[in-house]
């Protein structure tokens, strides 16, 4: 897809309004659902002047678990939606029941809830978002991004990240890396824009076997009309235009802000004030002004699949 493909994607995801969280019950399961229960109820408390504590107060809570309502981090019980809401002056029997079955939907589980024996909990909130996404737009400096890894790739990455792991627990891992790749191919799929370190692609994890059958991969992503690859040379020093790796997040929702995903070794940072926004856009800007354009991507990769000298074209200006 070309950089004005890119710029439709952006703006349906901001326009698009009905049906929208009707999708993300399918899509993102519980953990968006949450979000937007929890930011209508925060309006709702906003609108009728009341603060987080008079609002614990009120279900016998306090004011952190207000805020981990309003910011989707908890589910909420029904005798707390039900109280909230009466004190927010809504009693029309419809509006609750409404209210009533989004809480429902939104306190069911994910189909990752199989793997909550060994998933972080901070990995379990971005799985929901990840599910629920519109435009998933990615840097990569170290490996190939996660959604577009064969599974020997994957699983050689991570028996390196867990040495001395079980075999089975190997396969475990690859396996929901493998299931969360279905987004890709569903009737509504995200646009996936990746921006991957051209040293992130010489790095033959797994033996050349595995590592060209994963050039193959991208190079077959890249001709999907809903998915953009730009390779940044090495030349340019992308890591020295940010601290690593970072996933931005935008939703068709409009009770969803975007969201800035920064991965660590034991945990993980989820940003959504505008300065951060802002901050990250910029970067990702910058980082595909100074890639290659996605038109020539499918030549670059081929070239690297027959290990002959690659060279990268000027920059063209391209932004969210």
């Amino acid at each position: 897809m070309g950089a004005s493909g890119m710029r439709s994607a952006l703006e349906t995801a901001a326009s698009t309004g009905a049906g929208a969280t009707a999708r993300a019950a399918v899509d993102g399961g519980p953990t968006v659902l949450r979000m937007v229960l929890g930011g209508r109820l925060r309006r709702l408390r906003e609108a009728s002047g009341l603060s987080r504590e008079q609002a614990g107060d009120h279900i016998r809570g306090s004011d952190s678990k207000i805020s981990r309502l309003e910011l989707g981090r908890t589910s909420i019980r029904e005798r707390d939606l039900v109280d909230l809401l009466q004190l927010y002056g809504i009693i029309d029997a419809e509006e609750l029941a409404a209210f009533q079955e989004l809480a429902r939907q939104a306190n069911t589980s994910g189909w990752w809830h199989r793997d909550n024996d060994w998933l972080p909990k901070w990995f379990d909130m971005y799985l929901g978002l990840e599910q629920a996404a519109q435009v998933i737009r990615c840097y990569e400096p170290r490996a190939v991004p996660e959604l577009l890894q064969t599974p020997e790739y994957a699983r050689a990455l991570l028996t390196l990240a867990h040495p001395g792991e079980a075999a089975e627990a190997i396969e475990r891992r690859v396996a929901l890396r493998m299931r969360r790749q279905h987004i890709l191919n569903r009737p509504h799929p995200p646009h996936l824009w990746l921006i991957v370190e051209e040293a992130a692609l010489i790095r033959r994890i797994g033996g050349s076997r595995i590592w060209s059958a994963q050039i193959d991969r991208l190079l077959a992503a890249a001709k999907q009309p809903h998915v953009t690859v730009q390779v940044l040379a090495d030349h340019v020093g992308g890591p020295a235009m940010t601290d690593g790796a970072f996933t931005y997040l935008r939703f068709a929702e409009a009770d969803l802000p975007d969201i800035v995903y920064l991965q660590q070794l034991t945990g993980a940072l989820y940003l959504d004030k505008q300065a951060d926004l802002d901050a990250y856009r910029s970067v990702a800007n910058q980082l595909s002004v100074h890639a290659a354009p996605p038109e020539h991507t499918p030549g670059l990769l081929a070239a690297l699949r027959r290990r002959q000298p690659r060279v990268l074209d000027q920059p063209v200006r391209r932004e969210i």
